[in-house]
């Protein structure tokens, strides 16, 4: 694994931005808001700053960020930061994004239903990502229940 990875626990500033490529994959685009809040030790006052970052959700799961999540809903994020540089009018131009491994609702001060979509099956949709659940065989639907050990705790 590379050292490349972030998690971010913010906001969604901008309900979910639903495309796709030409050639059918789903991407979603996002804002996410993260607010800090310090005590200054000198003056005692507190201190607040907001970092916003733009994230990108590919195939199933944009699909259920652009229908499960909205403006203002408190997120949980995993994934990898990616540059994209690019020229407009004479100008370079570049943009850091993080590109979304996991996105989950925050359940801090809220609660969420989870349903569990149908896999799609098909071809190449793992692209090396590592952990993503693509391409994998939908598990068996009379496997035994996963087994505990004797304090009821799930085994690693």
């Amino acid at each position: 694994m590379s050292g490349n990875s972030i998690t971010i626990v913010g906001n969604i500033t901008r309900d979910p931005e639903l495309r796709f490529t030409p050639s059918g994959q789903a991407n979603a685009r996002l804002g996410v808001a993260v607010n800090r809040r310090w005590q200054d030790r000198t003056s005692g006052e507190w201190q607040e700053a907001t970092s916003f970052f733009d994230v990108i959700c590919w195939r199933e799961l944009a699909e259920n960020v652009s229908e499960s999540l909205k403006r203002g809903t408190r997120v949980i994020v995993t994934g990898r930061l990616e540059q994209r540089t690019w020229e407009q009018e004479g100008n370079k131009r570049s943009v850091v994004e993080i590109i979304a491994d996991e996105v989950a609702p925050s359940l801090r001060w809220a609660t969420a239903k989870v349903e569990k979509t149908e896999r799609r099956s098909g071809g190449d949709q793992g692209g090396g990502g590592g952990g993503s659940g693509f391409g994998r065989p939908a598990p068996a639907a009379e496997q035994p229940p996963p087994a505990y050990d004797d304090f009821g705790d799930e085994p690693f």
